[in-house]
């Protein structure tokens, strides 16, 4: 059985089978990205809670795995060359397990490109513009109220990215085409936060983008996103 003793992470999250992945996150949309990959893929993992009340992605065993402090993180004890690796940032993350288990992400080719790409868009856009949304819309609009401007170009630039992967979306049932893959699973937990916990479902529109929302149906209804939304289990 794998030794994880040298990962000091390990001392404030003891694993209790060190042979199995050992996943670090929070059901956010970044955690549940790979959450629910890894139940799409059939890969043993064990979760772990990592508490943002407590600032624990702040810890000194936190940041020993993912010097950015940010969820999520992970161990895998049979890495390459059957030797424990550790990985942070959900795109790496995501292809890691993907090529590991073979699935969700096409081996080589255009088509691996073609996923690829999306899973960047959804790192360098989505994410980033979809938070900046939602921190200005829920959480400061308070400290706003006289300079309308960031939550305008925000707003501004979610609906834009909400229409390019709209178009996206009329060349198939997903966003690279027939196959759900790595790409879907890293995006659409964003598209339902826009409603579900930033509560920018009118705002936004959402209705305008009707491709969008039956995507994301069809995404959150698979066994596999049932489960993972909900991992790690809150206190």
């Amino acid at each position: 059985m794998a030794d994880l003793s040298t990962f000091s992470i390990t001392a404030k999250w003891p694993p209790a089978d060190p042979g199995i992945i050992q996943l670090y996150s929070l059901p956010t949309p970044n955690g549940v990205k790979v959450s629910i990959a890894l139940e799409e893929l059939g890969l043993a993992y064990e979760p772990h809670l990592v508490d943002f009340g407590t600032n624990a992605q702040k810890s000194p065993e936190f940041v020993s795995l993912n010097p950015n402090g940010r969820i999520p993180a992970l161990i895998d004890p049979d890495g390459p060359d059957g030797k424990p690796i550790g990985l942070f940032e959900s795109g790496a993350i995501l292809i890691y397990l993907a090529d590991k288990a073979g699935k969700l992400l096409p081996k080589d080719g255009a088509a691996r490109y073609e996923v690829l790409q999306w899973l960047m868009f959804q790192m360098g856009g989505v994410g980033p513009m979809f938070g900046q949304y939602g921190h200005f819309h829920k959480f400061a609009a308070d400290k706003v109220t006289n300079n309308p401007y960031p939550a305008e170009r925000y707003r501004d630039e979610t609906r834009r990215l909400l229409g390019v992967l709209e178009a996206q979306l009329e060349k198939g049932p997903w966003l690279t085409g027939e196959d759900y893959t790595i790409a879907d699973i890293a995006t659409w937990p964003w598209v339902r936060c826009l409603k579900v916990f930033y509560d920018g479902e009118e705002d936004i529109g959402l209705a305008d983008f009707p491709r969008v929302l039956d995507w994301w149906a069809r995404a959150e209804a698979r066994p596999a996103s049932q489960k993972g939304l909900n991992i790690p289990a809150r206190d």
